[in-house]
C-alpha cells in the first residue's frame, strides 16, 4: 500500500544572511510539515521561480529587514516571479516572516504590497522578530532566535497547513 501524495502544497521562500531568517522559516516548516495531506517546500530566495509558487496552495515569504526594506534575494525572487504569476495565484493564502533589528515594519508593508498585486489573501499579521541590533558588528554577527519567537513561527506553519489542509483557505 503506497502513501498518499499530500493534496496542497505549501511553499515557504526565504533569504538570511546571518542566519536569524533561516531559522524562523525553518521553525515555520516544522510547523507546517506535522499536518497530514500537505507537503512544505523550503526554498532559498535565489532557488525558488514562478513555477514553485504556481505549484502551491500556500506560501509563506521569510526576509531580514535590510536599510527599512525586503532582501535584496527577495526582491529579486518577486522581481523574477511577478510578471510571469500574475492572475494565477489570486486568493491563495499567505502570511510573512520579518526578522529585524528595530522595526520590520516597512520590510512587512512592501511584502504586502506584492501579496496585494498577485491578489494573495493574508491568514495572518506579519510575525516581526525585533534582534535589536543596532551596531554594524551586532547587524552582521550572527543571529541567534529566541524559542519563544520560534515556538510562534512554528504556530504560524501549523496554522497555514491546518487550514489548507481543512479546504479553509
Amino acid at each position: 500500500m503506497s502513501a498518499a501524495k499530500p493534496s496542497k502544497t505549501l511553499l515557504i521562500v526565504y533569504h538570511s544572511l546571518t542566519d536569524g531568517t533561516r531559522q524562523m522559516a525553518e521553525a515555520a516548516r516544522v510547523g507546517a510539515a506535522a499536518e497530514e495531506g500537505v507537503e512544505v517546500r523550503m526554498l532559498h530566495a535565489s532557488q525558488a521561480g514562478p513555477d514553485d509558487v504556481l505549484a502551491a496552495e500556500g506560501l509563506i515569504f521569510a526576509t531580514p529587514e535590510n536599510l527599512a526594506a525586503i532582501s535584496g534575494q527577495l526582491k529579486d525572487f518577486f522581481d523574477r516571479s511577478y510578471y510571469p504569476v500574475l492572475d494565477r495565484v489570486n486568493g491563495r493564502p499567505y502570511a510573512s516572516l520579518i526578522c529585524a533589528g528595530s522595526d520590520g515594519h516597512n520590510a512587512a508593508r512592501q511584502i504586502e504590497r506584492i501579496a496585494t498585486g498577485w491578489r494573495l489573501k493574508p491568514v495572518a499579521e506579519p510575525l516581526i522578530v525585533c534582534t535589536h541590533a543596532q551596531t554594524p558588528e551586532a547587524i552582521l554577527a550572527p543571529k541567534q532566535i529566541a524559542p519563544e519567537d520560534l515556538e510562534r513561527c512554528q504556530a504560524l506553519g501549523e496554522s497555514l497547513a491546518a487550514g489548507l489542509a481543512l479546504g479553509v483557505f
